[in-house]
């Protein structure tokens, strides 16, 4: 595999990164802090970047470079301290907590490392849930059901996550992520909970609902490996972009 380094100039990043694509997001002068009580600790220190539609980016970086923050901002599930996010050409740091509720349910599906499913709902209740939250969960039964078969869950759309495996739990997570056809997926450390051989499965249909379904995806991992699967590599270090490289 050839690794290309890119470095893009603040001015692409405000508009179309290296082509005539509009971006689905856009990272803008980005800072995050914290008052730790005695002194202020600062998580990002300025991060600038732009991600086209289709993209799948992975990001990575050591424990503390400011990855799970990033990805929460990403999210709107966090206010940044400076600069702005950009999601499908609208600014979210500023957005009233029910607006941004409605966006992410519009906008974002989301695979965690531990699943997050709803204990008392089957898989098919979990991976509606989204279009349920959005009104639309009687007209996605038939979608629900055309992902849970997708990820080789076809019968086991009435267990409930107890009742199944961890790689089968992520595979729910990850229908529910595609349910409502989001532009942008992002997710972080979808298979840090996993044993490497159910890592496997569930990465690789990741990248197959991914393409299939032309999302976007943003991924932090810390597995090289997956990493290697993306278009293109960002590097965190200390709070900056340490790297950003497109992958071919």
């Amino acid at each position: 595999m050839r690794v290309e380094k890119r470095t893009y100039c603040h001015d692409k990043l405000r508009g179309v990164r290296m082509s005539n694509k509009k971006p689905i997001l856009e990272v803008r002068g980005l800072l995050k802090s914290i008052d730790s009580g005695t002194h202020r600790v600062e998580i990002l220190r300025g991060i600038d970047f732009a991600i086209e539609r289709g993209q799948f980016v992975a990001i990575m970086g050591p424990s503390g470079s400011g990855k799970s923050t990033l990805l929460g901002l990403l999210a709107g599930l966090d206010t940044p301290s400076g600069g702005e996010v950009v999601l499908d050409g609208q600014q979210i740091q500023n957005i009233a907590e029910d607006d941004m509720a409605l966006l992410r349910g519009r906008k974002i599906g989301f695979v965690f490392q531990l699943y997050q499913l709803v204990p008392m709902l089957t898989a098919e209740e979990n991976v509606l849930l989204p279009l349920d939250l959005a009104g639309d969960g009687f007209a996605g039964a038939a979608r629900a059901r055309e992902l849970l078969d997708r990820v080789g869950l076809a019968d086991r759309v009435d267990h409930y996550p107890v009742q199944l495996s961890g790689g089968e739990q992520q595979r729910v997570a990850l229908a529910r992520a595609f349910v409502g056809q989001p532009p942008l997926v992002l997710a972080d450390e979808p298979t840090g909970n996993l044993d490497s051989e159910n890592g496997k499965h569930v990465l690789d249909m990741l990248v197959e609902l991914n393409h299939t379904e032309h999302t976007t995806l943003v991924l932090v991992t810390h597995d090289r490996e997956l990493a290697a699967r993306a278009d293109r590599l960002i590097t965190l270090h200390d709070g900056r972009v340490a790297s950003d490289e497109l992958l071919v």
